[in-house]
């Protein structure tokens, strides 16, 4: 008989055998690599229903009645400059108008014009602000024969400090604008009332009854 028909002794066959079971049992008993868990940044958690969102970085919170009036200095359109300072003593309306010479700032602009002498009987001043330069100012002055003065604040330092100046949406385009706000400030220098969001219609007749009481 020749090595290569030779068959395995039933001996050789049963150790081959007990090794094959070891084997087998030991890469069972083996303990198994758990994968790594992910190191992916968490989400943050989402704001709450009805959470007011914070206000942008750097802007003021908006004034109140009893607030103290912010300062301001500026020119206006009969030439030099005025501020709170020229006021002292006085109560003083400022509406803040989005710009010269359009249709309903015309018509606000006019209206208080046409009251100047009464808000004067009752110790009360009228001054316009917004940001046109003062020879536009000057310009709706003349055009519209506008007797209270009118401020230019073409750097907003004003707008800004009065919370008055901010985004604003018309016809679906966003932009950054003046707020219609009229403020009343007493002899000391303190809000006694805040008009935001003006709707021109009757408006210089409430104010002006409001600086009567």
């Amino acid at each position: 008989m020749s090595k290569k028909t030779r068959k395995k002794s039933p001996k050789s066959a049963s150790r081959a055998s007990s090794a094959a079971t070891a084997k087998a049992g030991a890469a069972k008993n083996a303990p198994t690599k758990k994968a790594p868990k992910t190191t992916g940044r968490k989400r943050p958690p989402a704001a709450k229903r009805g959470e007011a969102k914070p206000s942008a970085a750097g802007s003021p919170p908006l004034l109140e009645v009893g607030d103290a009036a912010p300062h301001f200095v500026l020119p206006h359109d009969g030439g030099g400059f005025v501020s709170l300072a020229s006021y002292a003593g006085r109560r003083l309306v400022i509406f803040f108008y989005p710009r010269a010479d359009t249709p309903g700032c015309t018509l606000e602009a006019a209206a208080f014009s046409r009251l100047a002498g009464a808000f004067a009987d009752n110790g009360a001043a009228v001054l316009g602000v917004s940001a046109d330069p003062v020879k536009a100012q000057s310009a709706f002055r003349d055009k519209h024969a506008l007797t209270v003065p009118l401020a230019s604040d073409e750097k907003l330092g004003m707008l800004k400090a009065y919370g008055v100046w901010g985004e604003k949406s018309m016809y679906g385009r966003t932009f950054m604008g003046i707020t219609r706000t009229t403020f009343l400030i007493d002899g000391n220098g303190r809000i006694a009332r805040i008009w935001r969001n003006v709707k021109v219609d009757g408006h210089a007749e409430e104010v002006l009854a409001a600086a009567r009481s």
